[in-house]
């Protein structure tokens, strides 16, 4: 692997199904996460419909919070989202309806770092910004 993936920033979509993967060649050899996506893991749990599934969320966040030490949304992250928010627009899409992967984008362009993903479409239209796919694992 190229230094330039030798160290990665896994969404939101790839944390929550890491466990399922069948092809870890795409994941970064020091993957991170950012603290949005902890932001939107811990939104998990307190909007699910049943106990089963609030469980299952409850797992994601924790095994997160225990499995990662999160890249900061700073001042450095807040001056990308600028640039990332633009670059959406400029693409006709709206950077309030996709917000967290807006943030998570800001954070890996600041810190000059790709996106892995399993849902590269929700990365499209930001300029500057390296977008990895994960091959999504079958059902």
């Amino acid at each position: 692997m190229t230094d330039a993936v030798s160290r990665g920033v896994l969404d939101t979509s790839t944390v929550i199904l890491l466990g399922r993967l069948a092809d870890a060649s795409a994941l970064p050899d020091e993957p991170v996460i950012t603290a949005v996506t902890l932001a939107e893991l811990s939104v998990g749990p307190l909007v699910a419909s049943d106990d089963q599934e609030r469980a299952g969320r409850q797992a994601h966040l924790q095994q997160a919070e225990a499995d990662f030490d999160p890249l900061p949304f700073d001042a450095a992250a807040a001056r990308s989202f600028g640039q990332v928010a633009a670059s959406l627009r400029r693409a006709g899409r709206k950077p309030a309806a996709r917000a967290y992967d807006a943030m998570i984008a800001a954070t890996a362009v600041a810190n000059g770092l790709p996106v892995h993903t399993c849902n590269p479409g929700d990365f499209d239209g930001i300029d500057g910004l390296t977008v990895v796919s994960v091959p999504y694992p079958d059902h």
